[in-house]
């Protein structure tokens, strides 16, 4: 459904994190009266999305996903979301991906990343989640965390 997102302060993508969040699930991504800019500039932990393509792409990465993995938003926005971790831990990501497709989301999850410099880090306790809009359909998977331990 997004094949690239120009804006990372649009109002209807921020629907559809908020919203596929709180029905998936059960919690807010965003406390009551926090707003599409919060979310991406001030936000104390990392939200990530990607799209539905066959080689999914990130379409947002908030200020806090992008200072972890030290990539501006025109870096990371179109990047493959596989990128996202090293060619020895994507079959891990996959199998978790898949888990996420079928269960809804997956909770307390635990796994390694890297950033632009080459620098590895265990991202801690993350929820992913389908992206799900009010009509049911599918727009693809988003991340977030709070923590994260450098390797």
């Amino acid at each position: 459904m997004f094949a690239a997102m120009a804006n990372p302060l649009d109002q209807d993508f921020f629907d559809l994190l908020t919203g596929s969040y709180r029905r998936l699930v059960g919690d807010d991504l965003a406390p009551p009266g926090q707003d599409v800019r919060w979310l991406y500039e001030e936000a104390p932990f990392a939200v990530l999305a990607h799209n539905t393509d066959e080689d999914p792409r990130f379409v947002y990465a908030n200020r806090w996903a992008q200072r972890c993995f030290e990539m501006g938003w025109d870096e990371i926005v179109g990047l493959p979301s596989r990128y996202s971790a090293e060619a020895p831990e994507r079959g891990e990501r996959q199998r978790l991906l898949d888990a996420v497709a079928r269960d809804g989301f997956v909770r307390g999850y635990r796994g390694i990343r890297i950033a632009k410099s080459g620098r590895r880090f265990f991202i801690e306790d993350g929820v992913i989640w389908q992206l799900i809009d009010d009509g049911g359909v599918w727009c693809g998977q988003a991340a977030t965390f709070a923590r994260w331990t450098d390797i």
